[in-house]
């Protein structure tokens, strides 16, 4: 059907949900975002399950108290993560932080114990208090058990509200995180091994997942690569497609990497279904998806 593009009008005072409906009437880069918060705002209102892909620096850049307090609301109740994103999580429910306006070369930065992501930092200090801590609880949980009953067992142990790991323990939400080892808390876990009987079964968590799908189920990916496979790969040993899949990616499909596959793409898997409701933004998710979650935010709140 077609409709005519009218000019947005922007005014002062206006509040994100008067932004929002502006954005509807256009297109590109505003009107999918209005599109994104149609398509999440469907997702809670049809009691879907929610799952969450986090890749890329999500928690240095600022975003983990947006992410914990959606876990809190139940507007997630799924979460995959990179290792990373857990880590710098805990470094922060810890007591730890990340910076910005640091200059200098980054030679420089190594000279001073400080460590770089684009423009956020974080001095060496944070990774000892990080690495005092998770060894002090690593010594306190059972030495057999999934990843994600690791992240319980760590969400039980950290107090901070703003933490996703703690808020997914409270709100007995999953945490998976399937490529663990590579990040600072899987190089802590090994340290630990190394003195203690320690073993995490990262095959029972696909199982796990698998579980948690169903025929009213969607998917938001911030980011890509293993979080996002993760979640469309729990669908392949189901009848069941996810109903809705948002993504908010800087990648391109043109070079073959998960990351910027298109969600149509994953129609040819059976992850996703031709009647399925989609929606790429290509944008940095850190201006993309406080607005989504803001204009979901706001219509919930007026209804």
């Amino acid at each position: 059907m077609k409709e005519k593009i009218d000019p947005l009008s922007i005014t002062g005072r206006m509040t994100v949900t008067d932004l929002i409906s502006e954005y509807r009437k256009g297109v590109f880069g505003g009107g999918k975002i209005a599109e994104a918060v149609d398509i999440y705002e469907e997702m809670l209102e049809k009691r879907c399950t929610v799952f969450l892909g986090l890749a890329g620096a999500l928690i240095p850049s600022g975003m983990g108290k947006i992410i914990a307090e959606l876990i809190r609301d139940n507007m997630v109740h799924v979460v995959v993560s990179t290792g990373a994103n857990v880590t710098h999580d805990l470094i922060e429910a810890f007591g730890g932080f990340h910076l910005k306006g640091i200059q200098g070369v980054d030679s420089e930065l190594h000279e001073k114990g400080i460590d770089r992501i684009y423009d956020a930092y974080i001095e060496d200090g944070s990774f000892v208090l990080f690495e005092e801590n998770i060894q002090q609880i690593l010594q306190r949980v059972d030495p057999e058990l999934s990843v994600s009953d690791l992240m319980n067992e760590l969400g039980r142990h950290v107090q901070s509200p703003h933490s996703f790991i703690r808020q997914a323990y409270l709100k007995n939400v999953p945490v998976f995180v399937p490529a663990f080892t590579d990040s600072i808390l899987g190089l802590q876990t090994f340290l630990y091994s190394q003195d203690h009987p320690f073993f995490l079964d990262h095959i029972k968590d696909v199982g796990k997942i698998v579980g948690l799908v169903s025929d009213a189920a969607g998917a938001i990916f911030l980011g890509g690569g293993v979080p996002k496979n993760f979640i469309f790969q729990s669908m392949l040993m189901s009848p069941h497609t996810f109903s809705y899949a948002l993504q908010i990616t800087t990648d391109r499909p043109e070079y073959g990497g998960l990351s910027g596959a298109t969600l149509e793409e994953a129609i040819s898997w059976g992850k996703v279904s031709e009647t399925s409701k989609l929606c790429t933004v290509y944008c940095d998710v850190t201006i993309a998806f406080p607005l989504i979650v803001a204009g979901v935010r706001n219509l919930f709140s007026r209804k």
